[in-house]
């Protein structure tokens, strides 16, 4: 691929998945407004954030499929009408009943296709196999951006217009992501497709212990993850910690993600992308008790937030690494979609579980210890993860010793 066509691709990829996940982990600080205003509990708000998060999972193995078939760009598009037409829908949602959950379902169709899957899929294509994992690790360091910018931004446009007019805003940014994926083109490599149908592939991949494991661990990664965005801002009032460290901690997730997840891309080129995936389950595990174990200030939450923004899309260069070098490319998107289904199987969770520990108990505490033992269980399995192809063949090399 030529280098402008490759550059063009790098930075409208990192800017779509950038306003995607920025907008999606921002939702987080509209639960207090919105649940006061509107009169619903904080277990229907975390419902619906769930039920995006269980959508764009469940979505994202077919949108891969097409993905896969028919390119990056009419998937972007479709998506995105999807996804703005979600958060209009949310900005009404006192004035239709179950527009919420409605809402919540379309924002996780367009999330699907314009966060990392597809696109990812489409940068992996495109680059050389020697710099995969670093050019991968770039983009997904561009798309951590977006939170950096869209939580403060959210939150400055709630104190000031209201928590509608700042759900509007965030509406037309959402169908800014539709214009700029029109220059976007899409690149085959010069991998020979092998005659391999895409529910041979399925069950390939399902049969392989590695690739079984690694989705499962891949759950943990949700369900942590989504817990905070969703509920952070909740439990720092509950402590007593004000509103603006909520939406402050968000963005500097944003930034130190973007410096972290650049880092690993670097790392799985040279160590066990495995290995690597392993201690990121197991470090997040270990801030999150830290971060318990100390008072909870402003000062101690920017600091949990930084931390666990550098190992926060660390995952994606080593888990796209694995699943290239494995099973190839041909059927990459929907095979990526099926991993990632699992990790949104635990953001539903996650999302969801904290609402309902916390109408039920008042407090968060049962949440938390939930999020330490599934995280040393995905350790567990990441690490002891079979990375070897399932067979030879063309577009699935030797796999490099742990």
């Amino acid at each position: 691929m030529n280098r402008r066509p490759m550059l063009l691709l790098l930075v409208l990829s990192g800017v779509i998945i950038s306003i995607a996940m920025g907008l999606r982990q921002s939702l987080g600080i509209f639960m207090r407004p919105m649940t006061a205003e509107l009169g619903i509990s904080a277990a229907t708000f975390g419902f619906s954030i769930a039920l995006q998060n269980i959508v764009y999972g469940v979505a994202q193995p077919l949108v891969g499929a097409i993905a896969d078939k028919r390119g990056a760009r009419p998937v972007v598009i479709a998506c995105g009408v999807f996804y703005a037409g979600g958060l209009a829908l949310m900005a009404f949602a006192g004035a239709f009943t179950g527009a919420i959950e409605v809402a919540g379902f379309l924002t996780g169709i367009g999330t699907s296709g314009t966060a990392l899957g597809v696109l990812i899929g489409a940068v992996t294509r495109a680059a050389p196999p020697e710099r995969r994992t670093q050019t991968v690790g770039l983009v997904a360091a561009m798309g951590s951006l977006g939170t950096m910018v869209l939580a403060p931004l959210g939150q400055w446009m709630i104190n000031s217009f209201g928590w509608h007019a700042a759900m509007l805003g965030y509406t037309a940014i959402a169908a800014s992501m539709i214009l700029l994926c029109l220059p976007i083109q899409d690149h085959r490599g010069p991998e020979k497709a092998r005659a391999q149908g895409v529910g041979d592939a399925l069950r390939e991949a399902l049969g392989h212990r590695g690739y079984v494991f690694m989705t499962l661990a891949f759950f943990a990664c949700g369900f942590q993850l989504v817990f905070i965005t969703t509920h952070l801002a909740s439990y720092l009032q509950f402590c007593g910690v004000p509103p603006g460290v909520s939406a402050t901690a968000l963005g500097l997730i944003g930034l130190c993600n973007a410096i972290g997840t650049y880092i690993f891309g670097h790392l799985g080129a040279r160590y066990s992308q495995k290995h690597l995936l392993a201690l990121i389950y197991l470090a997040r595990t270990t801030i999150i008790i830290i971060f318990l174990a100390a008072p909870i200030s402003a000062a101690s939450t920017l600091v949990f937030a930084a931390a666990m923004g550098f190992l926060w899309l660390g995952v994606a260069p080593l888990i796209t690494g694995v699943l290239g070098r494995v099973f190839g490319l041909q059927h990459f998107n929907m095979l990526y979609g099926v991993v990632f289904l699992s990790h949104q199987l635990g953001s539903f969770f996650g999302a969801w579980m904290g609402g309902v520990v916390f109408d039920r108990f008042g407090n968060y505490n049962v949440a938390w210890g939930a999020l330490i033992a599934i995280g040393v269980t995905a350790f567990t399995l990441q690490w002891l993860m079979d990375e070897r192809p399932p067979r030879k063949h063309p577009g699935a090399p030797a796999a490099v010793p742990a």
